[in-house]
């Protein structure tokens, strides 16, 4: 094949020829071939490869527009192999190949970079941005432009000190550095895809188990980056001790948050799902990552709460082996009542209750005596502690109300009743004269 600028400058010449303008038409009639294909293969490929319980984004990203060019490149490798088959100068096609080729590159890597920060906005912003440049810089290569470009910035150089720093090195490791972290984030993002779908692991395991797997292959990347660029690895050891004195002194805080995480993650003490009460904060665990603890009450509210508070303070797990919850409740009878009336009423009232669990059973028992009446106390179990224990106690309690007006059963009130026992000569208990 000819030289990227002597077939630029011969196809200059030739392009008043028939032989060009059937190029170009095979290439426009094999981009569109190759459209029509894809509108037919692309719900296939996904239904393929998107998972059964993935989310929106996840099928977005699962259909890739890879399909058409890459559809395009092979159809072109077919075309321009009959005609040098056919003896026809093909150099339309010597520059259409490689510039489809670098489409498919471009959708590729810009897929991967969407797959490994989901949900950024600048990437979707950015998206075509980051295509175009791309795309323009392969068209340059493959012209034979590029390497004048290049030329040129490595002429301009910038000295720090005993270093000179020529604008093509700056460049050029920006570059290293993008496309190596890119690709580390977007191998990291697909192992813990992959690390969290399996069931037969614990939730906690799967989670601490894809963070230091995003974080070892977070390192590897910047020391592979920072060799790319050019920098010696053995000057981080000025920077380990460096960071070694910050963690002791200004960086303790985050260090034993950190700490904290990977043994809370480890030790399966709390676990997603379970319902907690961390320094007076009741709710359900909704996130564990390595710094803190996401709980949401039952309001709605979420806390926040360092994994140092955690591993320090007493953890209340209602969930931790068993979900059951027990419910307490008090009411109170008069003395003229039949008590074992009134705690049957309770007892089916208790049984009737959907929440309410058979085993335990639920129970109605005389809890002592006050001034104004007999105590009576219930407890109740239930299993979806999730749904709050305010609703069910107001449910219980109408719902005696109710039973006891019903059965004639009086629920007292304080009362406080005063005896005269003597008299000054000359009033009446009533207040007036005699």
């Amino acid at each position: 094949m000819l030289e990227s600028s002597n077939l630029l400058t011969a196809l200059i010449h030739e392009a008043e020829t028939i032989t060009v303008l059937w190029q170009v038409a095979l290439i426009l009639g094999a981009y569109a071939l190759a459209w029509l294909a894809a509108r037919r293969l692309r719900p296939i490929i996904a239904r393929m490869t998107t998972p059964a319980d993935a989310d929106a984004n996840t099928e977005r990203l699962s259909q890739p527009h890879i399909i058409t060019p890459l559809l395009a490149w092979l159809l072109l490798i077919a075309a321009r192999a009959g005609f040098i088959g056919a003896s026809m100068p093909v150099r339309v096609l010597d520059i259409a190949i490689p510039l489809s080729s670098s489409l498919v590159i471009i959708r590729i890597a810009v897929y991967m970079l969407r797959y490994a920060v989901p949900g950024a906005s600048w990437v979707r912003s950015s998206e075509r941005a980051i295509a175009w440049t791309m795309w323009i810089g392969a068209v340059l290569h493959i012209t034979g432009i590029l390497p004048r470009i290049r030329q040129g910035l490595s002429e301009i150089v910038v000295r720090f000190g005993t270093l000179d720093i020529s604008a093509l090195e700056v460049v050029e490791g920006t570059l290293a550095v993008v496309v190596t972290m890119a690709f580390v984030l977007w191998l990291g993002r697909l192992v813990e895809r992959r690390l969290m779908r399996l069931a037969h692991l614990d939730t906690s395991l799967r989670v601490v188990v894809s963070k230091l797997v995003k974080a070892v292959l977070l390192l590897i990347g910047i020391l592979t980056a920072l060799s790319l660029v050019g920098i010696d690895i053995t000057v981080l050891s000025v920077f380990g001790g460096a960071l070694g004195v910050g963690l002791g002194f200004g960086l303790q805080k985050i260090a034993a948050n950190y700490v904290s995480g990977f043994a809370i993650l480890l030790d399966r003490s709390i676990k997603l799902g379970d319902l907690v009460t961390i320094d007076n904060r009741y709710g359900e665990v909704t996130r564990l990552t390595t710094r803190y603890v996401v709980v949401k009450g039952l309001d709605g509210t979420e806390s926040i709460i360092p994994n140092e508070t955690v591993i320090t303070s007493t953890v209340l797990n209602h969930s931790y082996s068993d979900r059951k919850l027990r419910v307490d409740g008090a009411v109170q009878v008069a003395y003229s009542t039949d008590v074992r009336r009134a705690l049957e009423i309770i007892g089916e009232i208790l049984r009737a209750h959907p929440r309410v669990q058979e085993s335990p059973a639920p129970l109605a028992i005389v809890k002592g005596f006050a001034d104004s009446g007999i105590d009576l106390s219930f407890f109740v179990w239930i299993n979806d502690p999730e749904n709050g224990t305010g609703l069910l106690r107001s449910e219980l309690c109408l719902a005696m109300l109710d039973a006891f007006r019903a059965s004639g059963i009086e629920i007292p009130f304080p009362q406080r009743d005063i005896r005269i026992t003597g008299l000054p000569p000359g009033l009446t208990p009533e207040g007036g004269n005699p």
